[in-house]
């Protein structure tokens, strides 16, 4: 189904979708979320209804053309924070929770950080930090690297974008983890937000991300006195010096919101998708053999192909939500006000008019091609793109490079590993198990000439 918003017949209201009680349908969504939304798609097309609970009715869109216009729609018309449950999760000034001219106004200032030169600066330390957790790999037994890939990449977030280092790094290394995992657990049941006392689900969370701040606010009131502040590369200080079209600086309060989101959005979702990538090659020997000899021979271009083919095959987020503020008419349908719209990646990612066998890990598909721009959708799109997808998409590069140079892998014939959900992002269920049988040294990694990216 290709229907566009510019179709003479508009329908008022939503479109049509499952007659099932919202309980089954909401039980088919957590359980076999794709085969279920794929029954959905061959019976209704690129834009059906479903009830669920916790959301209540969603349009769901899976055709490029719907989520592009969906994408592109007027700020005032779509929001995508005021009434998003990360919102209480992440703080009233986070940009995932904010929308019309604050969301610009903050992006405006937080984009500069991740622009495609400044990246470059942050490669050694992400190789520094991968380097240091391969080392502690176990050989010549399974392991599930979930775990470790974690670790890399909320080191990496606390060094690059926070600017920690020593104790207070050790302090955010041992609360953060338990904040996103309790934060992205609640975030499914809004209706619990209240605090209750100390023992209640959103009183833990409360208190324990009002030790965060505490020490957020330390780490902030010391980057503001760094006499060496101008001259420093991590976010944090880059933000500090950020300043508003008034001359006004940013809150502490804004900070801590933006260091946290950009936190949750850019750690596990990147980790997991890690995780994911072991899994994948794992399961396809030929692949990994091919990569492992370009990577030795300093190669990058089955690499870069292979890191699109798992976010096409694997997206960690499997939608993106906008909530009508006023009508909005998408696919021949004028959605009233209040109405949730989820953009499908786990439907457009494999629809076969778009990647033929979507079922197969191809990554020679990225060969010479660039996904499209609304048809693979793991960082968003429009306006709202996620604003680290620079900084993920060099952490992703370093990282397998690193594991590809650097280990052996064994390959293996066990079924892939089932989808585990975890309140907001999607992980292997068995943690993305390896095997390795040798560690080598690491090998200089090789230095390209400067080039300006595009900032995400």
């Amino acid at each position: 189904m290709s229907a566009t918003a510019t179709d003479t017949a508009v329908v008022d209201g939503l479109p049509p979708g499952p007659t099932a009680p919202m309980p089954l349908q909401t039980l088919g969504i957590m359980v076999r979320q794709r085969p279920y939304l794929e029954r959905q798609r061959r019976k209704h097309g690129g834009i059906f209804s479903i009830n669920l609970l916790g959301l209540g009715r969603m349009v769901v869109l899976s055709d490029p053309e719907l989520i592009k216009h969906t994408f592109m729609a007027p700020p005032d018309v779509l929001h995508a924070g005021s009434r998003s449950p990360l919102r209480k999760v992440l703080g009233d000034n986070s940009l995932l929770g904010i929308d019309e001219d604050h969301h610009m106004e903050q992006r405006k200032l937080l984009l500069p950080p991740f622009k495609g030169q400044r990246m470059k600066a942050y490669e050694p330390l992400i190789e520094e930090i991968a380097n240091a957790e391969i080392d502690r790999w176990p050989v010549n037994q399974e392991f599930a690297t979930t775990k470790t890939m974690t670790t890399i990449t909320l080191r990496a977030i606390l060094r690059a974008v926070f600017g920690a280092t020593g104790a207070t790094m050790h302090e955010l290394e041992a609360l953060l983890p338990r904040w996103t995992e309790m934060g992205q657990s609640l975030s499914r049941f809004p209706q619990i937000h209240k605090d209750l006392g100390p023992l209640s689900p959103w009183g833990k969370f409360v208190r324990l991300r009002a030790k965060v701040d505490k020490i957020l606010d330390e780490l902030i009131d010391q980057t503001k006195r760094d006499p060496d502040l101008t001259e420093r590369p991590d976010v944090l200080a880059l933000m500090v010096q950020a300043r508003r079209e008034d001359g006004s600086e940013l809150s502490n309060a804004e900070i801590r919101d933006q260091l946290v989101t950009m936190l949750a959005a850019g750690h596990e979702t990147t980790s997991h998708t890690l995780s994911w990538a072991i899994e994948r090659l794992r399961r396809h020997p030929e692949v990994l053999a091919r990569l492992q000899t370009e990577a030795r021979e300093g190669g990058k271009e089955l690499r870069e192909a292979t890191i699109l083919e798992v976010q096409r095959m694997r997206p960690v987020i499997s939608f993106a939500g906008r909530h009508t503020m006023k009508p909005f008419e998408v696919g021949g349908y004028r959605l009233p006000r209040g109405v949730l719209i989820g953009l499908s990646a786990g439907l457009t990612h494999y629809d076969p008019t778009l990647f033929p066998n979507p079922d197969r890990f191809d990554p020679d598909r990225f060969i010479g091609v660039r996904p499209g721009t609304y048809s693979w959708i793991p960082f968003g799109g429009g306006r709202r793109r996620c604003i680290g997808a620079t900084f993920a998409s060099m952490e992703l590069d370093v990282v397998l490079r690193l594991i590809l140079q650097r280990v052996e892998l064994v390959p293996t014939t066990a079924p892939d590993e089932k989808w585990h959900f975890k309140g907001v992002a999607w992980s292997p269920k068995e943690g993305g198990r390896a095997l390795i049988t040798e560690i080598r040294a690491p090998q200089a990694a090789p230095r390209e000439e400067p080039e300006v990216a595009q900032a995400a």
